[in-house]
């Protein structure tokens, strides 16, 4: 009763807000639920109803003002994080994890087909409520419109030039950043509400090995429907994530740079805007990257279920995006740079070049050079730069990849490679002090500085590339630090 009491008490507060009614004392009117929400759930603990969750998410996906959409958006998150709709029970040590659902809890999905008659706006999309796949479809169609090239141009100009920071709240309500914007937020928000559930239900499976868990998580359920275009989906998430990194790297250096107009017209405020943008762009590309990760984290169960015969024939069939991922790197030489300067989770950044590299060298064991120990697979990172060993072998994979193309990589994947030694050194996996492993990272150190005078043996007139170099300056740095430690 009480909480059916809170709940009817602060949506008496939306009554007079209708959702096509976005006067001032109108949104005055959201703004003054979502604060009462917060005190009411937040601050005094009281759990959301359906209603007043569906409510707030409403805001965020109609609301016509930078603050109600902002305010929205971290409601939602904060609300979610105090009060999850999945999570794992508290547990002894020698007991494996429970895995809680919360059944009559609020999701921002809708993937039931008998409820997804709502009123739906242009392109199929539903105006109000949880979104259902096709409105997931839809929303990451509208951002990868905004995320190419042209339109990434004119959208700066309108928010870094036409419209200062402070202005934005009173003009921006029909402007493309402005429906961008809401768009960001409410992808974010979403991919949020994926890792919430998905997390979760990914430790149990891990631990119990029952596929029913990851079967019934909203991220599977959304990939395995079949009214979208899964893999036309997934590249629309590549397209974005690198359309967005090239805007924001192009506002970084415009505010870097002393002499460009962004600078000049600081005094005006537009450089706030520049770096709202900046920040704005970064965000979702994170988001990005979290949904790519959870896919693969995904796939890799998936791949354990069946081969232990849990899956059905209802689960469908679904290519890894491993494989989707690869394919758009080869084919786009162009996308291979971005991809792999915004993706930086080490594990799977460094997994996606070596099976990149797998398609071009031979899959056999081979011996790590100066070594007559255990032999190397070819698709482990040692094994990748024991084909740069000699300048044969090394101008055979420059036949099949550019020489700047395989800079890139092997750079790459030596950060990804030092990122997850250092993680593993901070999860207390392996000690740096470790002999073996210092003895380790001076052969990699070694073979990186070979791998990349092998490539300038083969052809005099190849350059080395910034983040080449880069990978050699740290490559000699760790050299001279460990073998000095050591002597």
């Amino acid at each position: 009763m009480k909480r059916a009491g809170i709940e009817e008490n602060l949506l008496a507060i939306l009554d007079s807000a209708s959702d096509s009614k976005h006067t001032p004392d109108a949104n005055d009117d959201r703004l003054a639920f979502l604060e009462a929400v917060r005190s009411a759930c937040i601050v005094n603990e009281n759990p959301p109803t359906s209603k007043m969750r569906e409510a707030v998410f409403q805001i965020l996906r109609v609301g016509k003002s930078l603050e109600l959409i902002t305010e929205s958006f971290r409601l939602l998150n904060e609300l979610d994080k105090r009060f999850p709709r999945v999570y794992l029970s508290e547990k002894e040590a020698s007991e494996s994890s429970h895995l809680v659902v919360v059944e009559e809890g609020w999701s921002p999905f809708l993937f039931n087909l008998e409820n997804a008659s709502r009123e739906r706006g242009a392109g199929g999309r539903s105006i109000s409520g949880p979104l259902d796949s096709l409105g997931f479809l839809q929303l990451m169609q509208e951002l990868a419109e905004v995320a190419n090239e042209g339109n990434l141009q004119a959208l700066e100009i309108k928010v870094g030039i036409l419209f200062p920071v402070q202005s934005l709240a009173e003009h921006s309500s029909d402007m493309p950043f402005f429906q961008s914007l809401r768009n960001m937020l409410l992808f974010q928000y979403l991919v949020n509400a994926l890792e919430g559930d998905f997390l979760p239900r990914n430790r149990v499976y891990e631990e119990t090995m029952n596929w029913t868990h990851l079967r019934e998580s909203l991220l599977n359920m959304l990939l395995s429907t079949r009214r979208i275009n899964y893999k036309g989906l997934m590249k629309d998430c590549l397209s974005i994530m690198c359309g967005l990194f090239d805007v924001s790297a192009g506002i970084s250096e415009d505010l870097e740079s002393p002499d460009n107009a962004a600078s000049k017209l600081s005094h005006n405020g537009n450089t706030a805007s520049a770096l709202a943008l900046f920040e704005l762009g970064n965000n979702a590309c994170i988001a990005l990257q979290k949904l790519l990760i959870m896919i693969m984290d995904l796939d890799m169960s998936r791949k354990k279920a069946d081969m232990q015969g849990s899956t059905t024939r209802a689960d469908g069939v679904r290519t890894p995006l491993m494989e989707i991922i690869l394919d758009e790197l080869t084919y786009d030489i162009d996308m291979l740079s971005p991809f792999l300067k915004v993706f930086n989770e080490p594990k799977w950044k460094l997994e996606i070049i070596l099976q990149y590299f797998s398609k071009y060298t031979t899959r056999v064991s081979t011996r790590t050079r100066r070594s007559n120990g255990p032999t190397e697979d070819a698709t482990t990172f040692s094994g990748v730069l024991n084909c740069f060993s000699n300048i044969t072998s090394t101008r055979s994979i420059t036949k099949k990849i550019k020489a700047d193309v395989v800079q890139v990589l092997l750079a790459h994947a030596f950060q990804a490679h030092l990122s997850s030694s250092s993680q593993q050194d901070a999860d207390g996996i392996s000690a740096s002090k470790d002999e073996g492993r210092s003895s380790s990272l001076v052969e990699i150190c070694e073979n990186i500085i070979s791998a990349f005078n092998n490539l300038r043996r083969t052809d005099a007139k190849i350059e080395i590339l910034p983040i080449g170099k880069e990978a050699l300056f740290t490559a000699a740095t760790i050299l001279s630090t460990e073998t000095g430690a050591h002597v």
